[in-house]
């Protein structure tokens, strides 16, 4: 099996940083890309960025140019650094993997977090 464990959220003035992390655990045999996704009182979960092995990034519009996903191979960690927050940004957001993991058989699927609260507020 593969945990992924996340850290970082908080409350935080409009215009302020967040760093979260994601940290992926178990029998990890490679994975293929890592992502974080956000979910809003009532609205639905939305995609904010992805990180594929290959080190190539995509972002959700409304956070292009604010947000940075990055990631730490050897710790199968990955980050999303948060600036310039706004109100509209708050919602628990979510690590997640598309993993290969165990042996024999080798299984692929997506894992997800628990999820960690950003509250962007003044």
């Amino acid at each position: 099996q593969v945990q992924l464990v996340e850290s970082g959220g908080g409350l935080v003035q409009p215009g302020g940083s967040l760093r979260l992390s994601c940290v992926a655990s178990g029998s990890i045999v490679h994975i293929n890309a890592m992502g974080w996704y956000r979910q809003a009182p009532g609205k639905q979960r939305e995609l904010v960025a992805v990180i594929f092995s290959g080190g190539s990034t995509n972002y959700a519009d409304s956070v292009k140019d604010r947000f940075t996903i990055s990631k730490d191979n050897a710790k199968n960690t990955v980050y999303l650094h948060m600036n310039s927050l706004k109100t509209g940004d708050t919602a628990v957001y979510y690590c997640s993997a598309d993993v290969f993991y165990g042996s024999a058989p080798i299984v692929q699927t997506k894992v997800w977090g628990q999820g960690t609260l950003v509250t962007v507020s003044s």
